[in-house]
């Protein structure tokens, strides 16, 4: 019997594949097996069993299991855990003694202790050399400091986020994934660090989880704020919403929710009863207005007539020759032209010969 089993030697990561014979293709999920490396001997624990081998990987790549963990294998592990405490105090207080700029982050012990290494975060390349050296003389081992970055810290570390679960690096991502800010624009979030930010400080990991979601949305939506012609007349799109698969649009008077489905329906001028309903209450509310609008305007009152002058108002008119003057003042007033100047000597002089022939003599008084 073979099969093939997938394993983590630590807990936050990948997954390997192995090939399992005889004894060692017993193992179940979360057993612990011992298998041969590149780097040695190592003790890993099983995550997945499958029995073909994955389609990404040759069987040239797929090395074997040795047997499956014993008392012994265990005893040795423990052994290691210990040291790995020792080297990690020991490190940290060298740290301090140096000034090293660092943050020691974690150290992996091998299964035979033929390596230990050491992981480290720092904002900028260290010199290191010395600390390598009292290293090597405190543990007789080959040492290996790896500079890692701040997502890979809190993947090692763990921690709550903003969802108040715990981290999904931590939890179940083994591999990071690209992660931009135009992924949160797609989303229609709000641009606050705070918010889109991680314990990290990078770009939320569960940007990139729902982006294919989003984009196919997108893809079926039409463009947002833009006017339409349908066959029930111009309707603006104001808004989306992916979870409800919808637009809200504006049909005339107030907004209207409308799937995609009977948005389709309406650019092809088909009609349905969510449709009617939609559309007849905005109707409504346009007939509403206008008639509100057209009751104002009837019971409007009458524009209040100008009160008419003493004079007319008087039992005894005034003869015309003596209301002759006051009617001419009240023309003046009320025009909305200057009053023109009477016409002198000179003027009557140019009227009779023309603009053109005072022209040159304008020219040379100027002068």
């Amino acid at each position: 019997m073979q099969c093939y089993l997938g394993v983590k030697f630590r807990v936050q990561g990948q997954i390997y594949f192995f090939s399992a014979q005889d004894d060692a293709a017993q193992a179940q999920v979360r057993d612990w097996v011992l298998v041969t490396t590149d780097e040695g001997p190592g003790l890993a624990n099983v995550a997945v069993v499958r029995m073909e081998p994955p389609p990404e990987l040759s069987l040239d790549e797929i090395k074997e299991v040795q047997r499956l963990a014993c008392a012994e294998d265990f005893q040795t592990q423990a052994q290691n855990d210990e040291l790995k405490g020792e080297a990690m105090a020991y490190c940290r207080e060298k740290i301090r003694e140096l000034g090293l700029d660092m943050k020691l982050v974690d150290v992996e012990v091998r299964f035979d202790q033929s390596k230990i290494i050491f992981y480290f975060t720092a904002p900028a390349r260290i010199d290191f050399r010395e600390l390598v050296k009292i290293l090597v003389s405190k543990h007789r081992t080959r040492i290996e400091l790896r500079q890692i970055g701040v997502r890979h810290e809190a993947q090692i570390l763990g921690g709550i986020g903003n969802c108040g679960r715990v981290c999904c690096c931590h939890q179940f991502m083994r591999k990071f994934e690209p992660v931009t800010i135009k992924m949160a624009k797609e989303q229609q979030l709000f641009l606050n660090p705070s918010k889109i930010s991680g314990a990290c400080g990078r770009l939320l990991c569960c940007l990139n989880f729902e982006r294919e979601q989003y984009m196919d949305f997108q893809r079926r939506c039409p463009k947002i704020g833009k006017w339409y012609e349908t066959p029930r007349g111009e309707v603006k799109v104001l808004r989306a919403n992916m979870f409800r698969d919808s637009l809200i649009v504006d049909a005339g008077e107030g907004e209207r929710e409308v799937t995609l489905a009977e948005w389709s329906d309406l650019l092809q001028g088909k009609n349905g009863s969510n449709l009617n309903h939609v559309f007849e209450s905005a109707a409504g509310n346009n007939r509403g207005m206008r008639m509100k609008n057209s009751e104002s305007k009837e019971r409007k009152p009458p524009e209040a007539e100008a009160p008419a002058p003493e004079n007319e108002t008087q039992s005894n008119p005034v003869p015309p020759a003596e209301a002759g003057p006051p009617a001419q003042e009240k023309e003046e007033q009320g025009s909305e032209t200057p009053p023109q100047p009477k016409a002198g000597p000179m003027r009557k002089a140019k009227l009779k010969a023309g603009p053109q022939a005072f022209k040159g003599k304008g020219k040379k008084k100027k002068q």
